[in-house]
C-alpha cells in the first residue's frame, strides 16, 4: 500500500493566470501536474485557502458549492472557468468536530462557494472535478499559533486518504510582482526561500524547533518583503501543523520571475 501524504502546501499563482497560458506560470502548472501524477488519487480534499479569512475558522458544507471569481480586470473568459467539484457536507461536519475537540470553535458556511485558491490549482492538478471538496477559511487574527493549531486538530485526517491542501503562495508582494526588482529586493526574496526550504525540509531540526520558526517565521531573513501581510503564507502553516515532521518533498521554481516553493508532506 503506498505511504498516505499528508499535506500540499501550493503556490497558487496570480489570480486565475495559470489558466489562461500565462508564460510566468509554465513552471507552476508542470509542477502542479507533477504533484498530482505523484500522489495516490485522495478520496477527499480539505484546502485551506488564503482568499478566506473569518473570526472563527469557517467550513463550505453545500452540497454543490458554486465558484467564486474573486479577482478583478481579467478577460472575460475568466469568469466563465467552471469546476464542477462536489462539496462534502459529511467531511465539513467531521472537520468542524475535529477543530471543536482540540478547543477552537468553528462554524459551517452552507452557502459560500469555492474561491480562486481552490479552484485553479485543483483544476491543474484534477482537471476532472471528480473529489470531493471542502474548504477551511483561515482566522483573521493571522496568528501563526492559532493556525499550527488548526493543523494539529486535523492529524487524523490522512488515514483515511483526505489530503490537505494549503493554497497560498511563499512569495506575496504584490507590489513587486509586475516591476523589475531591485537588486537588494531580489536578494530577499531568494533569503526568504531559503530560509523556508531549510525550515521545512531540514532534518536537523527537532519538531519543536521546527514550529518556533514558523511560529517566529516574520524574524526570517527577508520575511516582511515577501510577506507585507501574512495570508498566503499562514495556509502553511495548517499544512505543517498537521504534518508534524519535515516534508517529504519540496519544489523551487519562478512564478512571474520571482522565487517561490511547494512542499509535499
Amino acid at each position: 500500500m503506498a505511504h498516505a501524504y499528508k499535506a500540499l502546501f501550493l503556490s497558487h499563482g496570480g489570480g486565475p493566470m495559470p489558466l489562461l497560458g500565462d508564460s510566468g506560470h509554465r513552471e507552476m502548472v508542470a509542477i502542479l501536474e507533477r504533484i498530482a501524477a505523484k500522489l495516490p488519487k485522495p478520496d477527499a480534499l480539505v484546502v485551506v485557502s488564503a482568499h478566506w479569512e473569518e473570526p472563527v475558522p469557517t467550513l463550505t458544507a453545500g452540497a454543490n458549492p458554486p465558484l467564486i471569481y474573486d479577482y478583478y480586470g481579467f478577460p472575460a473568459e475568466s469568469y466563465e472557468i467552471q469546476y464542477p467539484c462536489p462539496g462534502s457536507p459529511a467531511l465539513a461536519r467531521r472537520v468542524h468536530d475535529l477543530l471543536g475537540e482540540a478547543g477552537m470553535p468553528a462554524k459551517l458556511d452552507e452557502t459560500r462557494g469555492f474561491d480562486h485558491g481552490l479552484f485553479v490549482p485543483l483544476k491543474l492538478m484534477y482537471p476532472q472535478a471528480d473529489i470531493p471538496c471542502i474548504q477551511l477559511s483561515l482566522s483573521h487574527t493571522l496568528d501563526p499559533a492559532q493556525h499550527l493549531a488548526m493543523g494539529r486538530a486535523l492529524q487524523s485526517l490522512h488515514a483515511d486518504n483526505i489530503l490537505l491542501i494549503g493554497s497560498g503562495f511563499s512569495f506575496h508582494n504584490l507590489r513587486a510582482f509586475f516591476q523589475p526588482l531591485p537588486r537588494e529586493f531580489e536578494a530577499a526574496n531568494r533569503a526568504f526561500e531559503s530560509w523556508l526550504l531549510q525550515t521545512c525540509g531540514s532534518a536537523d531540526y527537532s519538531e519543536p524547533e521546527r514550529a518556533d520558526l514558523l511560529l517566529r517565521w516574520a524574524e526570517a531573513p527577508g520575511a516582511r518583503f515577501c510577506h507585507p501581510r501574512e495570508e498566503h503564507l499562514l495556509p502553511l502553516h495548517v499544512c505543517y501543523g498537521a504534518a508534524q515532521g519535515p516534508c517529504r518533498e519540496s519544489f523551487e521554481l519562478e512564478i512571474l520571475n520571482k522565487k517561490a516553493s511547494m512542499y509535499l508532506w
